[in-house]
C-alpha cells in the first residue's frame, strides 16, 4: 500500500520536495529549541536551586513573543517570509553558540542566562509567523491543510524527543553540549533553507509606523468579536495558571520527585507525549463541531489533571497525569485556533493570529514569574493547587456561555 494512502492528507503534502525538505529542517529546529530550554532549565536549577529564577529565566525566553510576533508578521510580509526565517535560524545558532562557549568555559551566571535567553526569544519570535506563513508557498491549496497539521503533529513530536535527548546528554555529559549540539541543529536548518527556491513576493513597503494602526484595528476586532474575545479569555487563563508550570519542571522534577534531569526528561517527555496523541486524535476528528465545547472542557481537565500529577508524590503517576494534561492542553490551543480561523474574517486573520500567539504562547512568560514567585514563598504544590481553584473559577464562568459561543463560532458559512 503507497505511504501517500497509510498517511493520508500528511503522505500527501509530503510528496512535495519543497515541502518535505522544509519539514526536515523545521522538525529539527524545533528537537534542538525543547533540547536547549531543557539544558538551560535544568543549569539555571544546577546554579540556582531557586523556582523563581526558573520562573524568570522562562520569564525571558518567552516574553519577546509578546513583544516582537505582532510586528514580526507584517515585517515579514514587507521584507520576504523565506529572508526572515533564514536570519532567525542564523541568529539562533549564534546565540547558542556563544551560550555554550559560556558553559564551557565556566563564565555563565544566572544574569548571562537571562539575557542570552532574551535574544534567543526574540529570534524565535521573530521568525514564528514567517515559518508558519512560509507552508503556503510550498504546497497546493488542496494539501495546505494537511501539510500546518502535520507541522503541529511535528512540534509535539519534537517536545518528547527534545527533552528525552536532552535529559540523556545532560546525565552523559553536561548542558553546555546539549547548547552546543543545539547551535549544530539551528544551521543545519540554515543550510537547508539555502537549498530551496521558492516563488515569494514581498510587498516591497518600507517599514512604518502603520504597522501599529493596523495592530490596533486587530485588537479592537478580537475586542469586537464575542467568540473570539471569549476564547481568548480562557487562553489568557490557561496561559497564566497551567502552562507556566512547565517551565517550573526542574523544580518540580528535584524538589517535588527528587528525581534529576532523569525526571525532568520524563516529565516533560509526559506533556509531549500526551500532546501528540492528541494531535492526532484531532487530525483524525477532522470537525469544526463540538471544538467550542472541547476548549471549554480542557480548561478544567487540565486543572485538575494538573492537581492530580502533584498528588501522590510518585513520579510515574506524575508521568501519567502530566500525559493528561498535555492532551488537554493541545486540545485547547488547537481547538481554539482552528476556531478563531473559522470565524475571523480574511482580511485581518494574520493580526488576530498573532494576537493570539501572544496569548497562547507569550503570556506564560508574565505567568512564569507570578508562579515562580508563589512556588517559592508557598512551594510548588500549594502554588499548582492555587492554580487550578483559579482555572475551575474560569470553567465555571465559561460553562453556561459555551452554547452560544459555539453557534457563533462552529458555523461553516461564518467565513
Amino acid at each position: 500500500m503507497p505511504l501517500s494512502t497509510i498517511l493520508g492528507g500528511a503522505g500527501r503534502a509530503l510528496k512535495h520536495p519543497l515541502y518535505r525538505t522544509f519539514m526536515l529542517g523545521h522538525t529539527l529546529a524545533a528537537v534542538g529549541r525543547w533540547m536547549k530550554r531543557t539544558a538551560v532549565g535544568w543549569l539555571t536549577w544546577e546554579l540556582t536551586e531557586s523556582s523563581s529564577w526558573l520562573g524568570i529565566v522562562a520569564f525571558a525566553d518567552l516574553v519577546p513573543m509578546m513583544v516582537f510576533v505582532i510586528l514580526s508578521g507584517a515585517i515579514a510580509d514587507r521584507v520576504g517570509m523565506m529572508r526572515i526565517v533564514k536570519l532567525s535560524q542564523i541568529l539562533s545558532g549564534l546565540i547558542a553558540t556563544l551560550f555554550a562557549v559560556l558553559v564551557f568555559s565556566d563564565l555563565i551566571t544566572i544574569e548571562a542566562i537571562v539575557v542570552l535567553s532574551v535574544f534567543f526569544g526574540a529570534a524565535e519570535a521573530l521568525s514564528q509567523p514567517a515559518r508558519m506563513a512560509v507552508v503556503h508557498s510550498m504546497v497546493p491549496h488542496e494539501d495546505l491543510s494537511a501539510a500546518i497539521a502535520l507541522g503541529g503533529a511535528a512540534f509535539n513530536a519534537s517536545r518528547i524527543v527534545g527533552p528525552a535527548i536532552a535529559g540523556a546528554l545532560i546525565i552523559w555529559t553536561n548542558p553546555g553540549t546539549v547548547i552546543a549540539l543545539c547551535a549544530v541543529i539551528f544551521f543545519v536548518f540554515y543550510l537547508l533553507l539555502r537549498k530551496l527556491q521558492i516563488v515569494e513576493i514581498a510587498s516591497g513597503q518600507k517599514l512604518s509606523l502603520d504597522l501599529f494602526a493596523d495592530i490596533w484595528r486587530g485588537v479592537q476586532y478580537v475586542y469586537g468579536h464575542s467568540g473570539i474575545r471569549f476564547l481568548m479569555i480562557l487562553m489568557v487563563a490557561v496561559s497564566l495558571f497551567i502552562r507556566p508550570v512547565i517551565e517550573l519542571m526542574p523544580g518540580v522534577s528535584g524538589q517535588v520527585f527528587d528525581a534529576g534531569p532523569a525526571g525532568l526528561s520524563l516529565l516533560l517527555g509526559a506533556i509531549g507525549v500526551g500532546a501528540l496523541l492528541a494531535s492526532l486524535w484531532l487530525a483524525r476528528r477532522g470537525e469544526m463541531a463540538g471544538l467550542t465545547d472541547l476548549v471549554t472542557i480542557s480548561v478544567l481537565g487540565g486543572a485538575l489533571s494538573l492537581t492530580l500529577s502533584m498528588a501522590f508524590g510518585q513520579l510515574w503517576i506524575a508521568v501519567g497525569f502530566l500525559m493528561v494534561v498535555g492532551g488537554f492542553m493541545l486540545a485547547g490551543n488547537v481547538g481554539a485556533q482552528s476556531l478563531i480561523q473559522n470565524s475571523v474574517e480574511a482580511g485581518i486573520r494574520g493580526r488576530v493570529l498573532s494576537l493570539f500567539i501572544v496569548f497562547a504562547h507569550g503570556l506564560p512568560a508574565i505567568g512564569s514569574v507570578v508562579i515562580g514567585w508563589i512556588a517559592s514563598q508557598a512551594g510548588l504544590r500549594a502554588t499548582i493547587g492555587f492554580g487550578a481553584l483559579a482555572m475551575v473559577l474560569v470553567w465555571l464562568w465559561a460553562r453556561p456561555r459555551t452554547g452560544k459561543m459555539a453557534a457563533l463560532l462552529e458555523r461553516l458559512d461564518s467565513t
